[in-house]
């Protein structure tokens, strides 16, 4: 009896790892998995990948589409920078309207369109100040809903949207400095 709950257990245990959610880092550094697209430069200094713009205008993309995950990151964003996140953009191609964008720009001349917002779609619930310090930014989607959170505040969310699956990207523009790290996403 003793041997068939050892078995029974080994098999559910496998059988629990197995459905267990993956997680992988992004744009990680020498990793082929992600392209630089437009003028801003980035560079990784102590494992945070940093994005300059001197009134330039730049993203770095993964080659894959992802669909449902749980996307969460860091950043520290100066004063100055017109940063983003960007999620289930159809293609590799950034912008607000073929693409879930995920701002970061405190100081965005419309507030409707601060960090925390899905710029054009929906301006943030709550405000958060994200300005010269480290804060987490954490996105959960699910068959075409998005919840968005910074520092553990949902700022914004949308329902039954029509984009379900995309490229991932970050964005350095205008003129500034943002900063990235420990960038995961979790597949569900």
């Amino acid at each position: 009896m003793g041997a068939l709950l050892v078995a029974a257990s080994v098999i559910f245990s496998h059988g629990c790892k197995s459905k267990e959610a993956k997680t992988i880092s992004l744009f990680e550094e020498n990793s082929d998995a992600w392209f630089v697209d437009g003028d801003s430069k980035w560079e990784f200094v102590n494992n945070e990948l940093i994005g300059v713009a001197d009134s330039t205008s730049g993203f770095v993309i993964t080659h894959d589409r992802y669909k449902n995950f749980e996307l969460s990151l860091e950043f520290q964003p100066d004063s100055t920078i017109n940063s983003g996140v960007f999620v289930q953009c159809a293609r590799p191609e950034m912008s607000a309207e073929d693409c879930h964008e995920l701002n970061i720009w405190d100081l965005h001349p419309n507030q409707d369109f601060r960090t925390g917002s899905i710029v054009t779609k929906v301006k943030p619930y709550e405000i958060v100040e994200t300005l010269n310090k480290w804060n987490s930014y954490k996105a959960v989607t699910d068959n075409g809903n998005i919840k968005v959170y910074v520092n553990d505040v949902l700022t914004s969310s949308i329902e039954k949207d029509t984009l379900m699956e995309g490229h991932i990207g970050l964005q350095a523009m205008g003129n500034g400095t943002i900063k990235f790290r420990n960038i995961k996403l979790k597949k569900k």
